[in-house]
């Protein structure tokens, strides 16, 4: 089990923050301006690259109606589909039909596309019986892709996995508050090209942990009977609350162990650390997992804007999304932010520039 430690953090220095994600607006053209939105990913296939679905890219994200308040959308997130085309963001609508299930809500997660049939793995969030709580756990649903070009027919949503086992802190609490709450979150697929095992990445707290500061990068692993709890990839105990949106990407016979954070969520003597997106790097899913640049810090919001974005997920061409989060004048964003792209080499992450489909 990897560790993201103190020390790591304390190298991080204003003077090496070269990767610092350029100033974003708002563009809510093409979409409802009556909903928010944020945490997404792609529709992806089984190596972690954008699929194709007839000839569509498409999304998913979380969305709920705009009440004003922006804290409020948790409480009434559901996933959409989002097609980008011609470099806009369009809303397809609710990926799931209405049905009878004992959560209130969709949080983050991830989609398949595998042999024509979409697997949609998410986070049920509360309960049905009691509106407002915090309770978390991995679920999933999959569907065949019909004639019209979307998956019809969605079975049944169901656990990934029962319990949170013996290395995980249960995520079951109903009262919380955001960035304090435990996690046990935003499954992530993730299938390792060397010997074809199949993974889930989620976001975690460690157990038997004496900090309040105990997030952890969970995974599952595919076995005959099922989706099986191991022990985590990493954690972050001492140092900082959660590491959201975990996620593994494999590039140039390297594994990344991506994920984002929040300079509120770090121990108290290390909130000079940036929000922004961070990440280690293994040459196997054995490990030893070696912190990205010496620090684990990848991209990171400009000091001057340190909430403009949020919620960062890199795929296989190493594109990375996000959205729009606190603009300067203090307004909520809720929109999807530009594609940005990365630059991978070895232990050393950058940015190369803006996604080219955002180039015009």
């Amino acid at each position: 089990m990897g560790a993201w430690t103190a020390d790591d953090v304390r190298l991080i220095a204003p003077a090496s923050l070269a990767a610092l994600i350029p100033p974003v607006e708002a563009d809510r053209s093409c979409l409802d301006t009556g909903r928010v939105y944020w945490d997404m990913w792609p529709l992806q296939d089984v190596s972690g690259r954008r699929a194709d679905m007839a000839g569509r890219e498409l999304w998913m994200v979380l969305t709920a109606p705009d009440r004003g308040d922006p804290g409020l959308r948790h409480f009434e997130a559901k996933i959409h589909w989002l097609e980008r085309r011609d470099a806009a963001w369009h809303d397809l609508g609710p990926v799931l039909p209405a049905m009878v299930v004992p959560y209130e809500r969709e949080w983050a997660g991830s989609a398949l596309l595998d042999h024509g049939v979409v697997t949609l793995f998410f986070t049920a969030a509360g309960t049905a019986t009691r509106a407002g709580g915090y309770q978390q756990e991995l679920w999933a649903t999959s569907a065949p892709v019909g004639a019209e070009g979307l998956p019809q027919d969605w079975s049944p949503p169901a656990p990934i996995v029962t319990g949170y086992g013996p290395h995980y802190m249960p995520a079951d609490a109903h009262e919380g508050e955001p960035g304090r709450i435990k996690a046990f979150r935003d499954p992530a697929y993730f299938r390792d090209p060397a010997d074809g095992s199949e993974y889930i990445a989620f976001t975690a707290s460690l157990a038997g942990s004496d900090s309040a500061f105990n997030g952890a990068f969970g995974l599952a692993r595919r076995t005959p009977s099922g989706w099986v709890l191991t022990p985590p990839c990493l954690h972050a105990e001492g140092v900082n609350n959660e590491l959201e949106r975990a996620h593994l990407v494999f590039h140039a016979k390297h594994y990344y162990a991506f994920w984002s954070t929040q300079t509120a969520t770090f121990a108290d003597d290390l909130r000079h650390a940036p929000g922004g997106l961070y990440g280690m790097v293994a040459d196997s899913m054995a490990g030893p997992w070696r912190p990205l640049n010496g620090t684990g810090l990848v991209l990171a919001n400009p000091a001057d804007r340190p909430l403009q974005t949020y919620s960062w997920f890199v795929d296989a061409s190493l594109a990375v999304c996000s959205f729009v989060d606190m603009l300067p004048d203090g307004s909520f964003g809720g929109v999807p932010a530009p594609l940005l792209q990365l630059e991978l080499d070895g232990d050393r992450a950058g940015l190369r520039a803006l996604a080219p489909e955002n180039a015009r």
